[in-house]
């Protein structure tokens, strides 16, 4: 037995872990769905687990493991527990999906808005990635700027332009972790080592002014754990607020973790926008992004469809009405819209012929106020 090769020896320990490998590389590229349980690093073949229950796993051979992994993070209450399994059964007993809204969702976005202090409303998704992609989409179209600042070790999902630098577990299989992704979908990505306030402030000196949004992690854990400085962290947050950018806290790994309201209560720091993945569905696939509830209304006016289409520009300037000749001054549409806009200090304007019918939007063309 002692001369067995380590993979010869794994499969005599684990043949039916070993049979479904052998299965899984016919259908499966390298038989596994995600890298990181390829097992290269650490030789052999991967263990395929046949049930979960409290702190333990149990492969498909039957032998226990004690589980230090919790399904990279989302399974804080462990597996398979009592409460979770009771409530996912009752849901389930309701119909899987309905492609329509329903409570369940707005009681679970009270409770997100409820613990993380700096998100003052939500959006699902399906991912983690989805919600990091969707995140700074919703930074740049705030912004109206385009570059990304990320950092080295940090890895955000498999976003094309995010797989830079990443550190993930993308490079098991030994190519780069931007591999089969063009160089111009990521040429609105800079990328930045952790902890290194000098290259940060020489990057916002020289192009703060198109920075969109900055992500991190918090707490870094794909690429070792990678605890950050306090101070470097509040950097990050004076330097994006001094330039107009937004901060982003990728808190996939870290929310809810470190504390009920993620990284951003146990360091005291209000990012603008902060992602979420699978454990705020008790490891089920799901996400959530939010933030701030201007920034979040970027992804639509409430009421109907066709309010969405209210396109409101901060600018400067005094009040001014401008319409044709005999048109009707300070309607009421104008007026709604300017009462919360003067009272949050925001100048604004307002297109009418996105809104109005077009005999009204003839009349009335545009209001500044």
């Amino acid at each position: 037995m002692s001369k067995l090769r380590p993979d010869t020896l794994r499969e005599s320990r684990h043949p039916h872990s070993a049979e479904l490998y052998q299965r899984a590389c016919r259908v499966i590229p390298g038989g596994v769905n995600s890298p990181v349980r390829a097992f290269r690093a650490v030789g052999g073949t991967p263990l395929f687990i046949a049930r979960g229950a409290g702190a333990q796993v149990f492969d498909a051979d039957g032998r226990a493991y004690l589980d230090f992994v919790g399904s990279w993070g989302p399974l804080i209450a462990g597996h398979a527990h009592p409460a979770v399994l009771a409530a996912v059964t009752e849901a389930l007993s309701r119909g899987m999906t309905y492609g329509a809204p329903c409570a369940a969702e707005v009681e679970l976005a009270e409770q997100v808005v409820a613990c993380y202090p700096a998100a003052e409303q939500v959006r699902f998704v399906s991912s983690g990635t989805e919600a990091v992609m969707s995140a700074i989409r919703v930074a740049r179209a705030f912004t109206a700027r385009d570059l990304i600042v990320k950092f080295a070790g940090c890895y955000h999902g498999h976003a094309d332009h995010l797989l830079v630098a990443a550190g993930s577990g993308l490079a098991t299989f030994g190519r780069p972790s931007s591999a089969g992704v063009p160089e111009a979908f990521t040429a609105c990505t800079r990328v930045l080592p952790l902890d290194d306030e000098a290259a940060l402030e020489e990057l916002f000196r020289r192009e703060g002014a198109r920075i969109a949004a900055l992500i991190i992690e918090p707490l870094p854990a794909n690429h070792g754990l990678l605890p950050q400085r306090r101070e470097f962290l509040t950097r990050l947050r004076e330097l994006t607020s001094e330039h107009g950018a937004l901060l982003i806290f990728d808190e996939v790994i870290s929310g809810f973790r470190l504390a009920r309201g993620g990284a951003a209560q146990l360091f005291r720091i209000a990012p603008d926008l902060a992602t979420f993945g699978k454990v705020i569905g008790g490891g089920m696939p799901v996400g959530a992004f939010g933030g701030a509830r201007r920034i979040m209304a970027r992804l639509g006016a409430p009421g109907a469809r066709r309010l969405a289409l209210l396109d409101v520009v901060a600018r400067g300037g005094r009040a001014a009405h401008r319409s044709r000749p005999g048109g009707a001054r300070g309607c009421a549409l104008c007026r709604a819209v300017s009462r919360p806009a003067r009272a949050r200090h925001l100048p604004a304007a307002v297109r009418l012929r996105d809104l109005l019918p077009v005999t009204r939007a003839r009349q009335c063309r545009s209001h500044a106020f």
